[in-house]
């Protein structure tokens, strides 16, 4: 079969969205919307990927540092088929071409397959859809036999024409062979003064090639982003999507809207999730989780049976079995909590490796530290872990007892069985089973007098 070459159209401004930020940019589920179009081309094996850009082209090439994409620029905006025909050169005659359009984000692998797999020599593939309203959208005119045979444009069609509902989303495939013969003639005497791609429709039927019609799920799967309107209704379904997903795979919602997936989600069974949940980057949670509302979960794998409460944020990090998060706990990056662990309410820690059973209950930083199996760290502790200018390592034993406000001066050796006296700052090492008090001596003063306010 012939390679599948992909070009992505994304050299608009997008004026509607009223920024400075390029359309193709902005974001659904925490993505840009090119990003989106071009992981899809991947998981189709495409052998080429071409973006054609324009407005803000360094701004979109510095927000998609890849390599696997070749850039072509279209200095003008003279229409899609002006875009198309610049990535030409790129394309080897042998090739079907994808055309996709970099702020139409969610059109599914599934629906594109089956368009490709409709062309070949003789063969052009068009995606059409069917809307009640198709106000905007140019109508595919259809001979009595049902064959397509051209697409109008709005602008250009005749009121009976307008009436069509079966419109054009832009997306087709061809062979590159074709495209190299057609393109060159095309003509702008239209209403917009543009060249545009639909025309090799007709080309291709004058030509005597057959036009295969393929058609999404749903509309959302083609509709593209020209204003914050749209992208916003295209989060909310995609959303919904993500929503339904879960709960078909083991997961208890308490309301499927306010659950957002922003990145990759895998779920175990009888998972429960509050609301106001959102998942950024790679997730993995096992069976019998359960996360308490307004939770902020990025890049974290969260083993069975553990508890994230309410109000906590993780962030590339790991929670063992049984383990218990928050509420208002932040785990920051490199944090790995073991087997029935707790990071209780108002504690912070950033790479810190929690040993089995250990707890740090509440109102705590826990900094480049590595803590042993059953130790309590009481409230108000720190570990004092950065010197200005480097990070220091704070060494915790198994079964250490830090009391409540204690200081921690990095680099420092808690060892096993060590116990540390509430209110203390450790500047040395502890030794095994070693009781450990180091705050200044009490004094009580008899018959005190407060300072009194003059006047």
């Amino acid at each position: 079969m012939s390679p599948l070459h992909v070009v992505i159209l994304a050299a608009g401004q997008g004026s509607r969205m009223k920024s400075a930020l390029p359309k193709v940019l902005h974001r659904v589920a925490g993505k840009p919307m090119l990003h989106h179009v071009m992981d899809t081309a991947r998981r189709m094996n495409a052998e080429g990927i071409h973006g054609v850009i324009g407005h803000g082209a360094d701004l979109v090439r510095a927000q998609t540092v890849v390599e696997d994409v070749s850039w072509v620029l279209q200095e003008q905006q003279l229409g899609t088929g002006h875009a198309v025909a610049q990535a030409l050169p790129n394309l080897p005659d042998e090739a079907r071409v994808l055309v996709l359009y970099g702020d139409v984000p969610l059109t599914s692998e599934a629906t594109l397959n089956d368009l490709v797999a409709k062309v070949d020599d003789r063969t052009l593939g068009l995606l059409t859809v069917t809307m009640e309203n198709p106000d905007g959208y140019g109508r595919i005119l259809r001979n009595e036999q049902g064959q397509v045979t051209a697409i109008v444009e709005q602008k250009d069609a005749s009121e009976a024409q307008k009436r069509i509902r079966e419109v054009n989303t832009g997306i087709l495939a061809v062979s590159a062979r074709h495209l190299k013969n057609w393109l060159p003639t095309l003509s702008n005497r239209n209403a917009q003064g543009e060249y545009y791609l639909t025309d090799i429709i007709a080309l291709a039927v004058d030509n005597g090639l057959n036009v295969s019609v393929a058609q999404p799920a749903t509309s959302f799967e083609v509709q593209g982003v020209n204003n914050r309107v749209q992208l916003a209704q295209l989060e909310r379904w995609y959303q919904q999507q993500q929503a339904e997903r879960l709960m078909t795979e083991g997961a208890t919602l308490a309301d499927p809207a306010r659950v957002d997936v922003r990145g990759e989600l895998t779920i175990g069974n009888d998972i429960l999730i509050d609301v106001n949940v959102v998942f950024e980057g790679t997730v993995s949670i096992a069976d019998n989780v359960r996360i308490g509302p307004n939770c902020l979960i990025r890049n974290a794998v969260i083993a069975e049976g553990a508890v994230i409460e309410a109000n906590s944020i993780l962030e590339d990090a790991e929670v063992g079995p049984g383990a218990s998060v928050g509420p208002f706990a932040r785990l920051r990056p490199g944090t790995r909590l073991a087997a029935k662990s707790r990071v209780g309410n108002f504690v912070e820690t950033k790479k810190a490796v929690v040993g089995e059973g250990s707890k740090i209950n509440h109102l705590s930083y826990v900094g480049d530290a590595t803590l042993g199996a059953g130790v309590n760290v009481g409230a108000g502790t720190i570990t004092c872990n950065y010197d200005g200018v480097n990070k220091h390592q704070t060494v915790i034993g198994d079964g250490v007892f830090v009391g409540s406000n204690t200081s921690l001066v990095a680099p420092v050796t808690l060892s096993e069985g060590a116990t540390i006296g509430a209110g203390s700052t450790i500047t040395r090492d502890v030794s095994r089973q070693e009781l450990a008090v180091a705050r200044g001596k009490q004094r009580n003063i008899a018959d005190w007098q407060r300072p009194q306010k003059k006047g």
